[in-house]
């Protein structure tokens, strides 16, 4: 770290990360797992436990791509700390009480509750943003951003371990109570010294805001990007285990390997976020976005080939150290061509279209296994991510072009 870093920011930056940590991780902990739980509540066909099952994991998306916007707005009047108590606070509450859910829609009902509150790693990375100087932007996205994905990492071995041992309920009440603990250090450690509260008569409404961005095309592609990026992830994780199974024949021990493959992105992006991350700060979030994005369609097309579960692994592997040029560089160039009064909203914004990405991903890959192979939805995302490439090289600002 520089000496432009204080240690009251290093105090707030790892509470901060701590926080986005158990966030992630406890998403992971209890999501796989859902379908599982919803089964023991009731005598379902299975129909009806996909429904339940699809309908308890998409009512958080949804319900936080329609409230984004509103706490962005709030955001920008009161601070982001308050965001982050606030997301942390009622996560707690909502995730504990689905531990004690007695049919499928009181889950499906915490799950869409949970989604209108939540917003903490956003929030959290709306924070360090304005309170971190722009020549370390572009690590502090990396390093935050690292938090969320190192806890979907831990979280399904932890999860699977508890679940497997004392129920599908323990690993609900065990994330509220982590998610309490969060609320409380994001309380008292964290500080937020270069926030200005906006009043509400005085806020610039935030298309005068937008207006007077130079490039204001650049902004709306990087909401693009965000969702390609979600919806290019959500795309193939529901299908992983099912792809897994394919290629092993449904021979082995299929849900350890499928474990693996479904690991490996996570490793890679931890592996290089902080490589990735100080790059970005020497040579512009711009380029290396586009770099990210060409390399991460280019490892599709073996993908999409493959007729091995390890060496599927092996490309994802890769895919997750492109993909760490991915959403931490679209999460700068937003810090970096948006005035800071607007940070709360444009990033809710944001956080919109990433809500929105995980919908479609979803929905794309579903629909595509579906109607045609697994190896298509490979295909098929590896060719968003080339669109999406073609537009940020269309938009991309003139002094990228001297980096």
């Amino acid at each position: 770290m520089d000496s432009e870093l204080s240690p009251q920011w290093r105090k707030t930056f790892y509470s901060l990360w701590i926080g986005c940590f158990i966030t992630g991780m406890g998403f992971s902990m209890t999501m796989p797992f859902v379908s599982l739980f919803i089964n023991e509540l009731g005598n379902f066909s299975k129909f009806q436990l996909n429904f339940y099952s699809g309908l308890a994991f998409g009512a958080t998306f949804v319900s936080q791509a329609i409230v984004s916007p509103l706490w962005g707005s709030l955001a920008d009047q009161k601070g982001r700390k308050l965001m982050c108590m606030r997301a942390s606070g009622v996560m707690a509450c909502t995730i504990f009480i689905t531990g004690l859910s007695q049919s499928a829609w009181m889950i499906i009902g915490m799950r869409f509750l949970q989604g209108a509150f939540s917003g903490y790693i956003n929030n959290a990375a709306a924070l360090i943003a304005g309170e971190t100087p722009h020549s370390k932007s572009g690590w502090a996205m990396s390093a935050i951003s690292t938090a969320g994905i190192a806890g979907n990492l831990v979280g399904p071995l932890l999860g699977g371990a508890l679940s497997g041992s004392f129920g599908y309920r323990i690993p609900f009440f065990i994330t509220g109570f982590l998610m309490f603990c969060v609320f409380l250090s994001t309380t008292f450690l964290v500080k937020e010294r270069h926030f200005v509260p906006i009043k509400k008569e005085k806020m610039r409404p935030i298309r005068e805001v937008m207006a007077d961005i130079p490039n204001l095309k650049l902004i709306f592609v990087t909401f693009f990007t965000t969702l390609i990026v979600m919806a290019s992830s959500m795309s193939i994780s529901p299908i992983i285990s099912l792809y897994v199974r394919q290629l092993m024949h449904n021979h082995g021990n299929i849900a350890f390997v499928a474990g693996i493959v479904a690991a490996t992105p996570g490793l890679g992006t931890l592996i290089a976020a902080s490589k990735v991350g100080h790059t970005m700060d020497r040579i512009g979030p711009e380029r290396v976005l586009r770099i990210g994005l060409i390399t991460a369609f280019i490892l599709f097309i073996p993908m999409t080939f493959t007729h091995s579960p390890w060496s599927l692994a092996f490309w994802r592997f890769l895919l997750g150290i492109a993909n760490a040029a991915l959403m931490p560089a679209a999460q700068t160039v937003l810090t970096l061509n948006v005035p800071t009064e607007a940070f709360g909203r444009v990033f809710s914004i944001n956080q919109s279209f990433q809500a929105g990405g995980a919908v479609f991903g979803s929905l794309l890959g579903s629909v595509i296994s579906g109607l045609s192979s697994y190896p298509m939805v490979f295909a098929i995302t590896g060719l968003t991510l080339l669109l999406n490439f073609i537009l940020v090289v269309i938009v991309q600002p003139k002094k990228a072009n001297s980096n």
